[in-house]
């Protein structure tokens, strides 16, 4: 799978971001789909940009998002929505006493127009990373409201609106697929007693386990709405103490394999999961992409339901704070003009990893009938179902 950059939150300094627009993918959707089904990828994943369809409030202009839903009907391309990624309309934040209603009426509202431009089923991440969220706008000041010691309030509020945009959803489409995206990490230890340890290796599952009802039953969630979830890995995933990244590559063996982490995951849920944000930069992209095809290869062999790997983004992004600095990752480069330029190492690593897929169609528990169908297709992918 491939995912284009849509955070369009506010950032330290003050400025509205936009990634979908410095990327230019509002307006190469087209192009950017081409590349993608050329190279074997034929699901994405995608944001509305909040701040940008909601005029004022309770109205929408779905347009843009509407020209993405065109081309990728035309070509064959599934998307997986993301609703919020980071940003809000303006002066609106998860505290806010109108935000969970606003949230709703937007989820309503996306639904209903989904329902008259796309013939597609829905798949659609309400929130994306509550927990990163929670944290970096309610402990590190990153973004609205700029807060430190307010994560747990973040948390909740965010979680309270997603649970009624999924209700809101669900009421217009019940067929819709609801995916939950939120990091995946793992915390060493640094002389922490053993239960503080666990208590913050367990935030990480807070929003799952509060949308699933297994936490704060008073905001309605279900475990109902637990039916994809998508978590999303970086080298910097894994730290010790407070701060201290582990390092990647790595050489002393401190890290937890990948294979481990999801499927401690999987068995916490029992849902279908996939790796649903990865990837690296500079001289470490293809290594990285070597490295984690081979751990999702580990955790298919031992009979998960593992549905796929997201690489995010498949397009360089600029730095959310400096948006002259790019970070040189993806399968393409980007040149002043933003056209796409091809990072063929990375490239010729995927179609390597690809390749490797195709000759073992037992790893996604398929029928062999039922491979020939797909490959047939040219679905070189395990489309959600």
């Amino acid at each position: 799978m491939g995912g284009f950059e849509c955070a369009d939150h506010i950032n330290r300094t003050g400025q509205r971001v936009n990634l979908l627009k410095e990327t230019q993918h509002d307006i190469r959707a087209e192009e950017d789909y081409i590349l993608l089904k050329n190279l074997g990828i034929l699901t994405v994943r995608e944001g509305i940009c909040w701040s940008e369809v909601e005029q004022y409030p309770g109205v929408y202009d779905f347009s843009e998002v509407g020209k993405r839903m065109n081309a990728a009907q035309k070509h064959g391309v599934q998307q997986i929505w993301d609703l919020i990624h980071f940003g809000y309309p303006d002066a609106l934040y998860p505290t806010h006493p109108h935000f969970a209603d606003r949230f709703e009426n937007l989820c309503r509202a996306f639904t209903k127009f989904y329902l008259e431009n796309s013939a597609g089923p829905l798949f659609v991440v309400p929130v994306n990373e509550i927990s990163f969220l929670s944290w970096f706008s309610g402990d590190d000041r990153g973004t609205v409201p700029f807060a430190v010691n307010s994560g747990w309030d973040m948390k909740y509020h965010l979680c309270k609106a997603a649970i009624q945009g999924i209700k809101a959803m669900k009421e217009e489409l019940p067929d819709c697929k609801i995916v939950l995206v939120e990091p995946l990490i793992k915390i060493h230890s640094d002389g922490e007693a053993d239960e503080d340890l666990f208590r913050k290796n367990e935030y990480q599952f807070e929003a799952m386990d509060i949308i699933g009802g297994r936490m704060c039953p008073e905001l309605g969630g279900d475990e109902s709405f637990l039916e994809i979830l998508g978590f999303n890995y970086y080298w910097n995933c894994q730290w010790r103490g407070n701060a201290n990244s582990l390092f990647w590559p790595d050489n002393n063996n401190e890290r937890i394999p990948l294979s481990d982490l999801l499927t401690a995951a999987y068995e916490r849920y029992k849902k279908p999961i996939f790796l649903s944000e990865t990837g690296h930069f500079g001289e470490g992209r293809v290594p990285w992409l070597e490295e984690i095809s081979e751990q999702c290869r580990i955790v298919l062999k031992n009979g998960i339901d593992f549905q796929g790997i997201c690489i995010y983004p498949v397009t360089d992004r600029p730095d959310w704070d400096d948006l002259s600095a790019y970070s040189q990752c993806g399968l393409y480069d980007l040149d002043i003009q933003g056209n796409r330029i091809p990072h063929q190492e990375s490239i010729a690593c995927l179609q390597k990893e690809i390749s490797i897929l195709n000759q073992h169609p037992h790893l996604f528990n398929l029928k062999k009938e039922d491979y020939e169908i797909t490959k047939n297709k040219n679905r070189h992918h395990f489309q959600l179902l």
